[in-house]
């Protein structure tokens, strides 16, 4: 039997009409007042439709009565039966399976009160929640994790909830679309989100606006004081997930609010009833009308009915027949022709990265800037794309299917080299530039010369020369932010004795440095002023920048900030250190430049020649790779290629 979720679109009617009157939508559960009725699921299973109905608010003692329920689809009356939910059976003859999916905010900005209430409420909504609804538990901040599976275990429930932690980032569109993936998988999941900040990963809301419609899944959204801008964002996510936003000014009544939220759970209905045998299928309203106590409830929605002829009927299966093509096609051109496709391929790849809009991403500081009290940075996408841009929607997809095609290992590997390169792209957009390359050289290569060794050489390049681009480009930096060190302490040795403030002195580099220099040390203040301590920050500098020589002078500061002493001082002597250490660098790089070239020379010439004979003399050199003499001897060849690289690199490397 098949079963298939109908997302419904609210009617006015008078129950959302009195909750809007009493401020519900938008308002803390200290407005409501009046009872109303929710429709909050339509499913339709084999020609039946089942609609889960919620009273809330209702007066102590009042329950819903399943003998007074009345249905309508468009004014007309239909036969239906109702169950309370908490004994219900669907259509297939099993239990009605309800999952509520609580998903909880755990970034930073949660810290301290805030996330023990947040931690009470949870409990409070596992402890109330009737016993057959299965509860289930996501943490969202740098990702989102399903910390609890659905289950009724309540202990384990609790157990999981104190197990939640903070970090830093607030990755809310990805903890939603994971709460959304556990419901769905329920004949009735709804979704509790609990946020405080903006979603930081730079997505589009709209990706995540049509994943919550698609998937029928009810979402409500608890606004822990949210700036105006930032709840219209969550007012398109909860409208698409036919649910409400509810604003809170504090976290004061997270517990009363959870302990309502679970309470209604308790008053659902499932009403039932056979779709007509007369009706055509499409739209409709359908008003359901549920009694509790002596005071009759209604709501109606627009819901998408398919007619019971149409449910039944099978689908026709699809047959298709080709007719052979009297083109006869060369093999060189079907060649170009393949060549051409894989070199359009890499320029999508290429352009889904937006690489060439680099100069329109955002700074680390400006991302972070989305944490503080003050920001009201709004979440436009990516930062790399300009608003109304047609092909953000396919970047933002191309982005997200590499990022979950990635491991964590790999995305953190690559995120940290991109880091220390200061190149500002994300692992995923750097993986597709890569896989572009890649793709597009020996295509290209094969393309002009038609030789599938240039194409196979070509193919080696486009792998390897992207990460010896990064690692030259993090090098290069890491050795001019060495170079810049000691005028640097210089610099804040200088503000110190004009009676500045440590912080201030690092902020003098930031306004008058330069690169690479003034942004690792503006990242470094961004940390300070969300919370980490200016040493930690400054030891996060030398990580990055893979500097012992400002890992001593972290250290020196620690020390001094400890045991007292003039750090202007101090800074100076460091400096007249630094500055000795990259004169003596400097002279051994001039000395040994001699040395290093020949490296690059006998190195680079053996591949550089064989690339000029496949081009030039592919028949010379087919012998090489089409006898086995000839592969023993490329094998050969390499591995001493290889250790005489590595031989003459160690020879010419000089540790100072």
């Amino acid at each position: 039997m098949s079963r298939t979720r109908c997302h419904p679109v609210r009617l006015v009617s008078a129950g959302l009409l009195a909750a809007c009157c009493t401020g519900l939508i938008g308002a803390g559960p200290a407005l409501a007042a009046d009872a109303y009725a929710d429709i909050d699921n339509v499913g339709i299973t084999d020609g039946s439709v089942e609609v889960l109905v919620s009273l809330h608010d209702l007066p102590t003692g009042a329950t819903p009565d399943p003998s007074a329920v009345e249905a309508t689809l468009d004014g007309d009356p239909v036969a239906a039966q109702a169950q309370l939910a908490t004994e219900a059976v669907v259509g297939d003859g099993t239990r009605l399976t309800r999952t509520v999916v609580l998903a909880v905010d755990t970034s930073l900005s949660m810290r301290g009160e805030r996330f023990e209430a947040a931690k009470t409420a949870a409990t409070a909504f596992v402890d109330q929640a009737p016993e057959d609804v299965a509860v289930a538990l996501v943490g969202f901040a740098d990702e989102a994790t399903v910390v609890a599976e659905a289950t009724t275990d309540r202990d384990a429930l609790e157990l999981a909830v104190d197990s939640l932690a903070l970090t830093r980032q607030t990755r809310l569109y990805d903890g939603v679309r994971a709460a959304i993936a556990v419901a769905a998988a329920s004949d009735a999941g709804s979704v509790l989100v609990l946020s405080d900040g903006r979603d930081t990963s730079g997505e589009e809301v709209d990706g995540l606006v049509a994943s919550v419609a698609e998937s029928g899944v009810q979402v409500d959204v608890v606004a822990l004081e949210q700036a105006d801008d930032q709840l219209s964002v969550l007012e398109e996510i909860a409208v698409a997930g036919y649910g409400r936003v509810i604003d809170i000014a504090g976290e004061e009544d997270l517990t009363a609010l959870f302990s309502e939220q679970a309470a209604v759970l308790a008053t659902q209905v499932l009403v039932t009833f056979e779709v007509p045998g007369d009706w055509a299928g499409g739209g409709t309203d359908l008003e359901i009308g549920v009694d509790a106590g002596d005071v009759s409830y209604s709501d109606n929605a627009y819901v998408t009915i398919p007619s019971a002829a149409g449910q039944s009927e099978a689908a026709p299966e699809a047959t298709s027949s080709v007719a052979a093509s009297g083109i006869q096609v060369s093999e060189s051109l079907m060649i170009a022709g393949i060549a051409a496709i894989g070199l359009a391929m890499a320029v999508i790849a290429v352009s889904l990265t937006g690489a060439v809009n680099l100069a329109e991403r955002q700074s680390v500081q400006e991302r972070l800037a989305a944490y503080g009290s003050g920001s009201r940075r709004r979440a436009e996408g990516s930062g790399f794309t300009t608003p109304g841009d047609p092909a953000a929607g396919m970047k933002q997809q191309a982005v997200q299917l590499t990022e979950r095609a990635m491991s964590s290992g790999l995305e953190v590997k690559v995120a940290k080299r991109l880091e220390a390169a200061g190149i500002k792209l994300n692992s995923a957009e750097w993986f597709l530039l890569h896989l572009g390359i890649a793709v597009g050289l020996p295509m290209l290569g094969f393309l002009i010369s038609g030789n599938v060794i240039l194409a196979v050489m070509a193919f080696i390049v486009g792998l390897v020369a992207p990460w010896l681009y990064l690692g030259l480009r993090a090098s290069r930096r890491i050795k001019k932010f060495n170079a810049q060190l000691a005028d640097t302490l210089g610099l804040i040795s200088g503000s110190l004795s004009a009676g500045l403030s440590f912080t201030q002195s690092l902020d003098t580099v930031v306004r008058e440095g330069t690169e690479p220099v003034a942004g690792e040390f503006r990242r470094a203040l961004v940390e300070q002023r969300l919370g980490v301590g200016v040493e930690d920050a400054l030891n996060g500098v030398a990580g990055r920048m893979k500097s012992d020589d400002f890992a001593w002078v972290v250290m020196a500061v620690r020390i001094q900030r400890e045991v007292g002493g003039n750090l202007a001082e101090l800074l100076l002597t460091v400096a007249d250190t630094l500055r000795e250490r990259e004169y003596l660098r400097r002279q051994v790089s001039t000395l040994s430049a001699e040395g290093r070239l020949s490296a690059w020379i006998l190195g680079g010439l053996p591949p550089l020649f064989v690339a000029f004979l496949a081009l030039t003399r592919g028949e010379y050199l087919s012998p090489m790779y089409t006898h086995p003499l000839g592969w023993i001897m490329s094998g050969v060849a390499m591995v001493m290629m290889v250790v005489g690289v590595c031989w003459l690199k160690k020879t010419v490397k000089v540790e100072v």
